[in-house]
């Protein structure tokens, strides 16, 4: 199970890093997502599933530890917040660039003058 699970987080974490590569705003904001959703399970993962197990100490009974789910839970709510002020910023650049590359031109678009324009192509 150990395997399925750390796969699981590799392939989310992947395809994340391969969104946060592309050139447009909006992969990279579901790039975004997919990593925090990659590290939140992984941090989950990591306090371990017990069964049986209070969440506070009581006579000599297994303890499961509440930190990892406390982490998650805030971890959750901050991505959220994360994500709705990056979609802002991503739909104001639209707005005031006219172009949803990342870089603000589009691949392939002239941007700036050609080299020898300004003396009027003069070498």
């Amino acid at each position: 199970m150990e395997f399925l699970v750390a796969t699981g987080i590799g392939l989310v974490t992947a395809c994340g890093i391969y969104l946060l590569l592309r050139g447009r705003t909006f992969p990279v904001v579901l790039g975004l997502s997919l990593i925090s959703y990659a590290v939140n399970v992984f941090i989950f993962v990591m306090g371990r599933l017990w069964t049986d197990a209070h969440p506070i100490l009581v006579g000599n009974e297994p303890v499961a530890d509440p930190l990892p789910q406390a982490l998650v839970l805030t971890a959750i709510v901050i991505g959220f917040a994360t994500t709705g002020f990056i979609v802002e910023l991503a739909l104001r650049s639209h707005h005031e660039g006219g172009s949803d590359h990342v870089d603000g031109a589009e691949p392939g678009g002239s941007r700036g003058a050609a080299p020898g324009a300004r003396d009027g192509g003069a070498a």
